[in-house]
């Protein structure tokens, strides 16, 4: 019950986001004089509204988005009224237009970016510089998590009668640091893999630091069957093993306090911003795997996720109390949220932006070639291209949120 909740809570903030986008093209374009006719929260059938003014807001059934109703924004559909003709959007310098459409966003990574800076001075960021490869892995020092047996091989795990870890046996303990095994310095995780590898089975005397101080302890070092460490699917060999695993030191999560965070936020936002171009460009190679996640194919974490799944993603993380994962999933999808309406496509912002700006270098170009100025682009023409993004877009947002209900992605 808690997660579904928390579920329900993650879903009205996106909605809260995306009606500060819709409420930011509205009072630009009130502040610039243009006529707004409807301002509404979901989309379908009204649950209720009320008039303020010349404006209609309101609450529609289905809380998927929200929309502010810009008398005018083409010459097309510029129904005004003969006495407020002046005020049709499309009659306003381009510079006002391109302020009114690019208010939504900036509204929304306003919002990225306050919630960023909240989550990094005090709920935590993700480390930028914890290991993400296993290269990087290999090359951490040696910390050691003490395991609680050898087995004779790495299919399967401890059972009753496999024999203790020899590190165990010897106390060494979590978190320690080797340092040198059988007299042979280590100065990383693999290093230290290596030399147990080429060690024979038997004592060992194994250096270590714990909490800075150095020791010395005698282990004796278990044969196991191994393949070659560069050939996970080789033949097995008899190696010697120590019985520990990794201890990544560095932390997942830091915070930096509210004045560090501050420095901090202009760091995240430009790695955030990376991220989701790279998410976006991955976008059309993860279709197959998103289809076959419907067929009974395992999910690819990596697949693109719907706002049902974003927000399944979100409850499940505050109802295991991850808040700092439940902030960086809200501040991802805002920024997502921007780029995606950056993009120069009707219907999409970025579209009206680009198309205002197209007009206004065509008619300087006219201009100074003496030309006739050709006037506004023919939006009638760009109708089936327009059509064909919202084909697409619709698709892909069915797509997701099939295998977002069919088979959801979770952090567990």
């Amino acid at each position: 019950m808690t997660r579904v909740l928390f579920t329900a809570a993650f879903a009205l903030a996106i909605l809260v986001s995306v009606s500060l986008h819709e409420a930011g093209h509205m009072l630009s374009a009130k502040r610039f004089g243009m006529r707004v006719t409807h301002y509404f929260v979901g989309y379908g059938p009204t649950i209720f509204s009320w008039r303020r003014g010349e404006t209609e807001y309101g609450l529609k059934a289905v809380p998927l988005g929200g929309f502010c109703r810009i008398a005018g924004m083409t010459a097309y559909d510029d129904d005004t009224a003969p006495a407020d003709r002046h005020r049709a959007m499309w009659r306003f310098p381009v510079w006002k237009r391109t302020v009114v459409m690019l208010s939504g966003v900036a509204v929304q990574f306003a919002l990225a970016v306050v919630a960023l800076w909240f989550a990094a001075a005090y709920v935590g960021v993700p480390n930028l510089n914890y290991p993400q490869t296993a290269a990087d892995l290999a090359a951490q020092p040696a910390a050691i998590t003490v395991g609680d047996c050898v087995t004779p091989d790495t299919a399967r795990s401890c059972t009753p009668g496999d024999p203790v870890s020899p590190a165990r046996a010897a106390g060494l303990r979590t978190g320690d640091v080797i340092t040198a095994v059988g007299g042979v310095p280590v100065t990383d995780y693999a290093g230290m893999v290596r030399v147990v590898r080429q060690a024979e089975p038997g004592p060992a005397q194994v250096a270590y630091l714990r909490d800075g101080r150095p020791a010395t302890v005698r282990v004796e070092l278990s044969a196991v069957q191994r393949p070659p460490l560069d050939d996970p699917a080789g033949p097995v060999t008899t190696v010697a093993a120590i019985g520990v695993g990794q201890d990544v030191t560095v932390p997942r999560e830091v915070t930096f306090g509210p004045v560090g965070a501050i420095g901090a936020t202009v760091t995240y936002t430009g790695w955030m911003a990376g991220q989701t171009v790279e998410s976006v460009t991955r976008i059309p190679s993860k279709v197959p795997a998103l289809w076959h996640s419907l067929t009974g194919a395992e999910r690819d974490p990596d697949t693109p996720v719907s706002v049902v799944g974003i927000s399944l993603l979100g409850g499940e993380a505050a109802s295991l109390g991850l808040w700092s994962t439940v902030l960086m999933i809200f501040i991802g999808l805002n920024v997502f949220m921007v780029a995606f309406n950056l993009l120069p496509l009707l219907p999409l912002d970025g579209g009206h932006v680009a198309i205002a700006w197209f007009e206004r270098l065509r008619s300087w170009v006219a201009a100074r070639r003496g030309c006739p100025d050709p006037g506004r682009v023919d939006y009638l023409k760009m109708m089936p291209l327009t059509y064909v993004v919202l084909l697409v877009g619709g698709a892909f947002t069915l797509l997701t949120v099939a295998a977002d209900l069919v088979n959801p992605i979770t952090l567990q």
